[in-house]
């Protein structure tokens, strides 16, 4: 019933996420795929598991224990914060604290995770900014 549960709810996020890519503001001059395109490979992948989920649910489930389900739930609000300080620490400071809590819950110690994180940020700003040209958010220091 859970998997079926979760599909269902993956299936609807599938059906926004794709509703909102449809509303996405399309210039004149763009390239052949357009913005819509990522964003609708992303729906129907996400539409797709969801299906499996459902058609094909897991006989016996195996439910996390509540102290897995508060981490679980922490490392979503450490995503949110993320996105939310983004704007205002800058790409690379922010990933560098994302990237650093992450790699300590995946079992490396504080100073390793510290520059991990670093190097996880800085190696992400080198391909997208530096190689790709992408912007990426400045922060309050510019970069």
């Amino acid at each position: 019933m859970g998997d079926r549960a979760l599909g269902g709810v993956g299936l609807a996020l599938a059906a926004f996420y794709i509703w909102q890519a449809t509303r996405i503001q399309e210039s004149f001059i763009s390239d052949p795929v357009g913005p819509k395109g990522f964003p609708f490979i992303i729906g129907g992948l996400l539409a797709l598991a969801s299906l499996a989920v459902i058609l094909r649910p897991d006989a016996r489930p195996h439910w996390p224990s509540a102290g897995r389900l508060l981490e679980i739930a922490v490392a979503v609000a450490v995503m949110v914060a993320y996105a939310m300080l983004l704007p205002d620490l800058g790409f690379v400071f922010a990933t560098a604290l994302a990237s650093a809590y992450f790699s300590w819950r995946l079992g490396a110690s504080a100073l390793q995770a510290a520059l991990a994180g670093i190097a996880i940020a800085l190696g992400i700003y080198v391909v997208f900014h530096l190689l790709l040209g992408l912007t990426l958010a400045k922060g309050f220091l510019g970069i």
